[in-house]
């Protein structure tokens, strides 16, 4: 059942509270690998979904020209200006917050959770840290065809993905071959991850 997703959930968000408090303010003004964002605004976006009400958003999104994108971007930016210590203390204190996204759902919670550590991680030079029962759970979800916003199912389609260090595989094709977390990455656009994958489908990866 997806109910079963919420204690993973919580999971990431506490340990991603432990991420945010460990970091220097140089390191929170670091670029991320999420677009113009940075370390200390990739953790405003994750916050941003368990504070008040989702009606908070309906300015924002008027303001942006009803383009959901931006005015997720500008609420992440203004959730960002507070202290980092009051962003872990939200991560933490609302941990098993029910927030559900629409269409993803909860698997989409998740894999948005790990993939934007990662986006914190890989640019400061930090070990991935992902627990492998999670990350599996994710790399099904963004290989079977439900990760909306996540992947293009025409990017993915026709190739086998390969996660060296999981025994995970999913799909049947010229073979992309990584770590699980170069995988999570690639699968969701982050180019980077590109040069630490093999096999003859990773050509074809990089041109979609």
């Amino acid at each position: 059942m997806e109910t079963e997703l919420l204690p993973m959930i919580a999971a990431e968000r506490r340990r991603t509270a432990d991420l945010i408090d460990s970091l220097t303010p140089a390191q929170l003004d670091t670029p991320s690998l999420c677009g113009a964002w940075t370390v200390r605004e990739v953790a405003g976006h994750l916050v941003s979904p368990l504070l008040g009400s989702p009606w908070r958003l309906l300015p924002l999104l008027v303001g942006a020209g009803f383009r959901p994108h931006l005015a997720n971007a500008r609420l992440a930016r203004q959730v960002a200006r507070r202290p980092p210590a009051e962003l872990a203390a939200a991560l933490r204190e609302h941990a098993g917050h029910r927030f559900r996204p629409p269409v993803v759902g909860w698997h989409g919670t998740l894999t948005d959770l790990q993939v934007h550590a990662q986006d914190i991680r890989r640019p400061l030079g930090l070990p991935a840290d992902l627990d492998p029962q999670r990350l599996r759970v994710s790399l099904d979800f963004l290989t079977g065809g439900r990760a909306i916003g996540f992947v293009d199912r025409r990017r993915v389609a026709g190739l086998r993905f390969e996660a060296t260090d999981l025994g995970w595989s999913a799909g049947d094709g010229p073979v992309v071959r990584g770590t699980g977390e170069a995988l999570l990455l690639a699968l969701s656009r982050r180019r980077v991850a590109l040069a630490d994958l093999t096999g003859d489908g990773v050509a074809r990866l990089a041109d979609r």
